[in-house]
Formats: C-alpha cells, structure tokens, sequence
C-alpha cells in the first residue's frame, strides 16, 4: 500500500467512525471535516424539490453561501450533466455531481491546494470515494431526521402532497441494463398522481397511475392503488392479476364512487420484452434512436375501481437504448393563458431535442417538466408525471463514473454500444 493509499484509506475510516452517531445536519459538517484531512475544503448543496437551484447545507466551519441556479451555472452543469465541473481562475476549485447511484441529490464544492493536478489518478480517486460515500450517507441519514427536506424545500407543502411524496420511490435508479427516472409536479401541491417502480429477479416492474380529484380524498386514492399494487407485486401476482388486485381494492373500498387511471408493466432485461396493461390511461410513447416512433396503444380496459374484469395484456420488444416514457395527461393537457394544450407535439419535441443534446433520463424529465411549468405560467392546473424506463443503454454506468459503458452483463449477444 502505498502512503497515498494509506492516507486515503484513514481519511475514509475516521469519516466512517465520525458518522455513526451523527444526525442528519451534522453531515456537511463531518463531510468538511474528512475533505480536511486531504487538505481540502468541501461544502454541500443539495437540489431543491422543483430541481430549479441547488441549496448549500450549513455546517460551521464552513463559511455561508447562497442557493446555486441549476441552469446558467458550473454547479447546474455538474448536476445536469453528472459530471465534474472545474471553476477556472482564483483558488482551485470542482464542482461534483453528489449521487446516490444515479439518483442526483445535489453537488459538492471542493476547494483544493494551488496547484493540485485534477488529472492525478490519487485525487480522482479520492474525490470519487468520498463523493459517493457523501451520497449514500445523504440518503442513508435522511430517515432519521427532516434537515436534507428542509433544505431543498423552498415553500409551503400541502398536506396531500407530503402523503403522496411520502409514498415515492427515490426518482432514479440504474443497474446493468436498465436506468429508471420519474419526476412529479407541481411538487408543493400535487394531489392524486403516483408513480413507481422495483427491480427484482432480472424484471423491472413499472407503474404511473393518475386517481380521480386534485385534493386529500385523490390522494388517498392514489395511496390506497400504489399500495395494492405494490402487495400484489410483492406477493408474485401475474400483471393481470396485480391490475385486478388494485381494481377490487378501489371498487370494495369506494363502491365505484372513486377511480383512478393507470399503466402497469414489466420489462426483461434479458431480452427486452415489455408486457403492459392500460386502464383509461394516456398511451405510453416508444422512443427509439433519439425519435418518438410509436404508442403503445394496446392492453387497454376501462378504469381501475369500476370492476371490469376484462384484463388483456399487451408487449412490445424494446431495442437496446429504447425508452420507454409513461405519462399522466397533466402533461399533454396543461393548458396556456389562450386555453391551448401543452400537447403530444410538445412533448414529443421536447424528448426528442433532449435525446438529440445527449441528456440523461433525469434531465431530459427535468426539462420536460419544466417546460410544461413554462407552458402554464408556473401554475399547473392538474398534476403532471412523467417515468421513463431506458433499456440496455449503459447510461447508467456513464451516470456513475462518466465514461463509456462496457458491454452490459445482463444480456446475451448484446450490441456494442
């Protein structure tokens, strides 16, 4: 082992030690403390819940500093990008993507000695170990303690949105093959929309479901369909059988005086096969190489909570780098000040110039949201969601370490890519 190793090494140990018994507003600060024993300095933002800045956590042996815009600036760009991002002039600084996996929670700002080569292989290491290691803590802090909400929380939250949230699985997830993202707003005052998803066993499981109301009874009835559906999931159930489970939960509940919309599907990694029902739900768009080249128009059937038992299931076989993109007509009926929709056409051409600039998943459902909150005044009328599920690609591996993916693990025969 050489020194560099060994100074690495007892830089993430007493790191480790340090934050054992820490809670969650302690983190920037013990953060700080194990950037010190490289010599650095280390401040902590984290991205508000509209993903329009990015919000510096205190910490005391830090100095103060503003909330970050992520578009127009270095940090936005290390965010938006994933990727590191040196300030040039003055004291040398880097901003760096703050990740847990692929899911962006925000960015660090390191401050390094003058003339620190940012190309030595020690320092890339040491900023990628301990840049990850901030980012699981971050996550593995927040439920204990609400400091990381607090923070990217900008104004008030209603009541059925802190239920709703409070059901969401983190808003991207990557494994070999496979980069999954979804994003809901308005994020403050969202009501009846739900999204989720889960990987096991080679399959990932995906759902978007959209229930009746835009107040505290919608949410409840979203809550009550995300967790039918996450039972019957959980319990193997066939995706028919999940689709009914749901169906009967709503109907025996609310007497058919409730409904709600939804697509549930389940995607091979292995070979790329989709299987998916629709219940009155917006058709799920194809992209492929950059262009929206279909819906899925099939495995349709009425709402979920009337009890139909008509249940047909439909697939589809996905290309490598094929997404998938499921929706909520919050986006495609978001109405301007003239009464003209947002529109399939906008979003269309929204994906297929966010796919041509080479964005990631995450950011291509961030411009896309924030497009339909442009379209609308920044006051949208219904909620609106988006998830995305982009198959054998290697973005994900890009996502992490910023190079070219190898070939994928997960698939036989696979292209290159």
């Amino acid at each position: 082992m050489t020194a560099d190793d060994a100074q690495t090494l007892d830089c993430l140990r007493r790191f480790l030690d340090e934050v054992h018994l820490a809670r969650p507003d302690d983190l920037p600060e013990v953060a700080a403390h194990a950037a010190a024993d490289l010599g650095w300095t280390l401040r902590l933002y984290v991205v508000d819940h509209e993903q329009s800045c990015l919000v510096p956590l205190p910490a005391p042996s830090v100095p103060d500093a503003e909330p970050v815009a992520i578009d127009g600036t270095l940090a936005g760009r290390a965010f938006r990008r994933v990727q590191q991002v040196p300030v040039p002039g003055g004291e040398l600084s880097v901003w760096v993507p703050l990740l847990d996996g692929v899911h962006r929670l925000g960015v660090l700002q390191y401050g390094l000695p003058k003339g620190t080569d940012l190309e030595d292989a020690v320092v890339q290491d040491r900023l990628r170990l301990l840049s990850h290691l901030v980012g699981h803590l971050v996550v593995g802090k927040s439920g204990y303690g609400d400091a990381f909400d607090l923070a990217a929380r900008r104004r008030h939250r209603t009541v059925p949105t802190e239920l709703l949230h409070g059901l969401l699985p983190p808003l991207t997830f990557g494994c070999p093959g496979l980069l999954v993202s979804g994003i809901l707003e308005p994020c403050y005052d969202v009501a009846a929309d739900a999204f989720d998803y889960s990987v096991v066993d080679g399959v990932a499981h995906l759902a978007v479901v959209d229930a009746m109301g835009h107040d505290l009874h919608g949410t409840l009835v979203a809550a009550v369909a995300l967790s039918a559906y996450r039972n019957g999931r959980r319990e193997g159930l066939p995706l028919s059988a999940v689709l009914q489970r749901i169906d009967d939960v709503i109907a025996d509940e609310w007497e058919q005086r409730a409904f709600a919309t939804g697509v549930l599907a389940e995607l091979d990694l292995t070979s790329g096969r989709l299987r998916y029902v629709n219940a009155g739900h917006p058709a799920p768009l194809l992209m492929r190489r950059g262009k929206v080249v279909k819906q899925l128009t099939g495995g349709r059937r009425i709402v979920l909570g009337l009890g139909d038992g008509r249940i047909d299931v439909a697939e589809e076989w996905l290309e490598p780098d094929d997404w998938a993109v499921f929706y909520t007509d919050g986006i495609t009926e978001a109405r301007d000040a003239t009464g003209a929709f947002y529109g399939l056409e906008r979003l269309t051409d929204q994906l297929e110039r966010s796919a041509a600039a080479g964005e990631p998943a995450p950011e291509t459902l961030r411009q896309v949201v924030h497009a339909v909150m442009r379209h609308q005044g920044d006051r949208l009328q219904d909620d609106a969601t988006l998830l995305v599920a982009q198959w054998a690609s290697g973005r994900e591996r890009e996502m992490t370490v910023g190079q070219a993916p190898p070939s994928c693990p997960t698939r036989a025969a696979a292209p290159a890519w």
